[in-house]
C-alpha cells in the first residue's frame, strides 16, 4: 500500500477520497486554488498546496504542475477523483512517466473509451449490444441530416466528446435537424475542443442504467447496477441501487455484458458502463444497449457502497497498489436499496440557474450519509460545479430508504444560496417515481408539478414577518408594546409574491400578525415563540433573507421600498448577468431592432453556457459587455430603448 498520495481534485470527491486513505493509514496531499484556499478539503488533508488561481485551467487542470507537487511532497500515487484530469490519457502518461501510479485505468483504456464512436465499435466486437446510429467519420451535414433520416425520427445528436449533457440535441423532425446540429456542435466545440457528432436512435421509453465494474488488469467484475433515469438537461439528479423492476436475467445479462466490456480493454480500477434501457415493455433482457463508458470512479458511487457494504475508493487504492481484486463475483454481496440525491446550489424556477453564495447555515440530519467538501461559511463560487452535498440512504426494502430520504432532505437546513432541496423533496414524493416507474423523461413531463411551490403555513409567514422586523429576540416585544396600540408593518417577498404582514402587540410576550385579513396569535413562552400554539421552527437570517426550516425551507426577503422604487424605475430594460461568468458571444449591435425571446448573448458560468434573451420588443440603445468580458452577477450586458408604448 502507499504511504501518501495526492488528491488531483477538490470538493466532495477529495474530502471522500482522504476519509479512505486516513482509514488505510495513507497520509494525503491534497491541492488548492486560490479560491478554495479555505476549503474542507484543504483542511481534512495532512497536507495542502496552493496550485494556482481560480480558474480551472490555471490550477486544478495543470497537469504538470500536479506532478511537480508530487514529487516535491514524497507521494507515490495520484487519485484524480472525477472530472478535471481524471479521464485525459496524456495525464496518465505523465504520471508514469514520472515515476508515480495514477490511481486508475491505464491510457490505453481510456482513449479506447474516450469517444464515443470508437467505443461503440468496440463494444461491438466484444459482443455487448449498442444502440442503432450512425459512428462514422463523415461530419458532413447533409450526410449526418440522411444518416437521422435512415436511423428513424426521433434522433439524438451526440457530441463524440461529450459528456454532461453538452453537445447534446433531441430532433424530432427532419426540419429541426439542421438547427439542432448547429448547436450541438457549438456546445461542442466550447466544451471539448471537438464538434463531431454521432447519430443514435432516441429510445421513446429510456430508462438510463448503467453497471457498476472492478478490474485489476486482468479480472474484472461488476457490483450490480444503479438507475440514474432520475435526470434534467442529461444530468443525474437521483440515483438509486439496485434498479426498480430489475430481473435476476437482465441483471445477469448487463452484468455479463459490463464484465466482457471490460475485460476487452483490460481495464483496471473503478468504471462504469452505461447501458440505455427500452422500458416500453418493462425491463427485458434483449431490450438495453451500450451508451458509454466512464473510465473513473462516478459521482452517484455511494448507492453501490451502500447495497454491497464495499467501499470502492479502498478498492481503487488497493488495485492501484498492485493487489488482486478483494472478491470474486460470487462473494460481492447485494443487500437493501439506496438511493442518492444531488444537492446543488441552483435555482429551479430559473431553468435549474446555477446559483452562488455564501452558505450562512448548513446543517444535515443524523440518519443519512453526507458526502459534501463545503461547510456552514464556505462560498459557492462562480468556478466550479455549484454542488453542495450528496444526500445518501440506505432501507431494506426500497420504500423505507425512499422514505428515509424523504425525511432527510426535509430536515436538511441550507441558506445563504437558492437550492434545489425542495424540488429534491417533491421528486421523493412523486407517485410514478415512489411506485418505480420511472424513465429519463420523468421530470420534464411533471416539471410544472415538481417545481411548483407550495404555500407556507401562515404561521410560517407569521414568523416571518416577526423576524423581518427584528421581533423575535428575547424582550423585543417589550420595547414593542410602547407604541402600542400602533401596528407595524413588513413587506415580505415569497416565490414572486408581495405578502404585507401587519404586526400589533397584545403584551410583552405576544403579538397578532394579520396577513390577508386573517389574525396569527405569536407567544414567546419559557420554551420558546408559538404561532397559534406550534412551536416555531428552525430558521436562519442573512441581511434582507430569511430561510425557515419546515419541510421546503420557504425562503422570504424583507422588500426595501427604497429599492423596489429603484428596480421599478428601471423599466425592465436591462439585460442582465444572472451569475458572474466569461460573455461567450454577444450577438446584437446599438440599433438593432430586437424581438421578445431574440438570443442577445451568451454567458459561461459553472461550466455551462446560459442564453440571454429579450424580454419584449424592442431596439437595442447600448451593448455594455463584449465576448471575453469577465462579468459579475448584475451586470449590465445589454440596455434597450425606453419603451414608448
Amino acid at each position: 500500500m502507499f504511504d501518501k498520495i495526492l488528491i488531483a481534485n477538490r470538493g466532495e470527491i477529495a474530502c471522500r477520497i482522504i476519509e479512505t486513505a486516513r482509514s488505510l493509514g495513507v497520509a494525503t496531499v491534497a491541492v488548492y486554488s486560490e479560491a478554495d484556499a479555505r476549503a474542507k478539503h484543504v483542511a481534512l488533508a495532512d497536507e495542502a498546496v496552493l496550485i494556482g488561481p481560480p480558474q480551472p485551467a490555471e490550477s486544478y487542470l495543470k497537469g504538470e504542475r500536479l506532478i511537480e507537487v508530487a514529487l516535491e511532497a514524497g507521494a507515490q500515487a495520484i487519485h484524480p477523483g472525477y472530472g478535471f484530469l481524471s479521464e485525459n490519457p496524456d495525464f496518465v502518461e505523465a504520471v508514469e512517466a514520472a515515476g508515480l501510479t495514477f490511481i486508475g485505468p491505464s491510457a490505453s483504456a481510456i482513449r479506447a473509451m474516450g469517444l464515443k464512436d470508437a467505443a461503440k465499435k468496440l463494444m461491438e466486437a466484444a459482443g455487448v449490444p449498442v444502440v442503432p446510429g450512425y459512428h462514422g467519420d463523415n461530419q458532413d451535414p447533409e450526410h449526418l441530416a440522411g444518416a437521422a433520416e435512415a436511423i428513424g425520427y426521433p434522433v439524438l445528436i451526440k457530441a463524440v466528446a461529450g459528456g454532461g449533457g453538452k453537445g447534446m440535441r433531441k430532433v424530432v423532425a427532419p426540419q429541426e435537424f439542421a438547427a439542432a446540429l448547429d448547436a450541438a456542435r457549438g456546445e461542442a466545440r466550447t466544451a471539448f475542443g471537438n464538434d463531431a457528432v454521432l447519430i443514435e436512435k432516441y429510445v421513446e421509453k429510456p430508462r438510463h442504467i448503467e453497471v457498476q465494474i472492478f478490474g485489476d488488469g486482468g479480472e474484472a467484475v461488476h457490483l450490480y447496477e444503479r438507475d440514474c433515469s432520475l435526470q434534467r438537461r442529461h444530468q443525474k439528479v437521483i440515483e438509486e441501487a439496485p434498479a426498480p423492476g430489475m430481473t435476476e436475467e437482465m441483471r445477469a445479462a448487463m452484468g455479463e455484458a459490463a464484465v466482457r466490456a471490460a475485460r476487452a480493454i483490460g481495464y483496471k480500477g473503478a468504471g462504469t458502463i452505461e447501458f440505455i434501457v427500452d422500458a416500453s415493455d418493462g425491463l427485458r433482457a434483449d431490450r438495453f444497449w451500450f451508451m458509454e463508458m466512464n473510465t473513473r470512479l462516478q459521482v452517484e458511487h455511494p448507492v453501490t457502497e451502500a447495497v454491497t457494504g464495499i467501499d470502492l475508493v479502498e478498492w481503487q487504492l488497493r488495485v492501484a497498489a498492485g493487489e488482486p481484486l478483494p472478491m470474486t463475483q460470487d462473494e460481492i454481496p447485494l443487500k437493501g436499496h439506496a438511493f442518492e440525491a444531488r444537492l446543488y446550489a441552483e435555482d429551479v424556477p430559473k431553468g435549474f440557474l446555477p446559483a452562488t453564495g455564501t452558505l450562512s447555515h448548513l446543517i444535515f440530519p443524523d440518519g443519512a450519509r453526507i458526502d459534501s467538501g463545503v461547510r456552514a461559511g464556505d462560498t459557492i463560487s462562480p468556478f466550479y460545479d455549484p454542488m453542495i452535498a450528496k444526500v445518501i440512504t440506505h432501507g431494506p426494502t426500497r420504500e423505507i430508504a425512499l422514505a428515509r430520504m424523504t425525511r432527510a432532505l426535509e430536515q436538511s437546513e441550507v441558506a445563504g444560496s437558492v437550492t434545489n432541496l425542495a424540488f429534491l423533496a417533491a421528486l421523493t414524493r412523486h407517485q410514478g417515481f415512489a411506485a418505480g416507474d420511472v424513465d429519463t423523461g420523468l421530470i420534464e413531463r411533471d416539471l410544472d408539478q415538481l417545481v411548483a411551490g407550495v404555500v407556507p403555513a401562515p404561521r410560517i409567514v407569521a414568523q416571518a414577518a416577526l423576524a423581518a422586523a427584528g421581533l423575535l429576540q428575547p424582550g423585543a416585544l417589550s420595547g414593542f408594546t410602547l407604541w402600542a396600540p400602533l401596528a407595524r408593518s413588513v413587506t415580505l417577498a415569497h416565490e414572486g409574491e408581495e405578502i404585507t404582514a401587519v404586526i400589533r402587540a397584545r403584551g410583552p410576550e405576544g403579538a397578532v400578525i394579520e396577513i390577508d385579513g386573517a389574525e396569527i396569535g405569536a407567544d414567546c413562552e419559557a420554551s420558546g415563540w408559538r404561532f397559534e400554539g406550534v412551536k416555531a421552527v428552525p430558521m436562519a437570517r442573512a441581511g434582507a433573507r430569511i430561510t425557515l426550516f419546515s419541510g421546503v425551507a420557504p425562503v422570504f426577503d424583507l422588500i426595501d421600498p427604497l429599492d423596489r422604487a429603484g428596480a421599478d424605475a428601471g423599466g425592465g430594460n436591462l439585460i442582465e448577468a444572472p451569475m458572474p461568468g466569461l460573455v461567450k458571444a454577444v450577438f446584437v449591435s446599438t440599433g438593432e431592432a430586437v424581438a421578445e425571446g431574440q438570443r442577445l448573448a451568451i454567458l459561461e458560468a459553472m461550466k455551462m453556457e446560459h442564453t440571454l434573451v429579450a424580454a419584449r420588443d424592442g431596439v437595442v440603445a447600448e451593448v455594455l459587455a463584449a465576448a471575453g468580458d469577465q462579468v459579475e452577477a448584475g451586470a449590465a450586458l445589454v440596455r434597450l430603448e425606453e419603451d414608448e408604448a
